[in-house]
């Protein structure tokens, strides 16, 4: 089991910056990646950036290069750097974990955060 809780969202102006943390517990030793996924107003959630031992760092071309994705050493903190944001960024931030071998995965979801970017 692996308890995922967001903070960082917010409201920003077109071209400002926002900064996405999820804190992670629970048995995230059996961590094999994390991520971001987002949901806009109406829309189906979409996956935003993810980090994981087999394939490294894989951002969608929507946010590739204003978009920086880290996280800590052990799988217990996950970040999201989010700059140049523009209005279709909006939507709620939910931090992902997959945990235990890539043949059987298990995946949790902490509960989001809101992140706005209006004028």
């Amino acid at each position: 089991q692996v308890q995922l809780v967001e903070s960082g969202g917010g409201l920003a102006p077109p071209g400002g910056s926002l900064r996405l943390s999820c804190e992670a517990s629970g048995t995230t030793y059996a961590t094999y990646g994390m991520g971001w996924f987002r949901q806009a107003p109406g829309k189906e959630r979409e996956l935003v950036a993810r980090i994981t031992k087999a394939e490294g760092i894989f951002y969608v071309d929507a946010v590739k290069d204003r978009f920086t994705i880290s996280s800590a050493n052990t799988w217990n903190a996950l970040f999201l750097q989010m700059n140049s944001l523009k209005p279709e960024d909006t939507g709620v931030y939910f931090c992902v974990s997959w945990i235990g071998p890539s043949s059987n995965l298990q995946t949790y979801w902490g509960q989001g955060t809101q992140v706005t970017v209006s004028s």
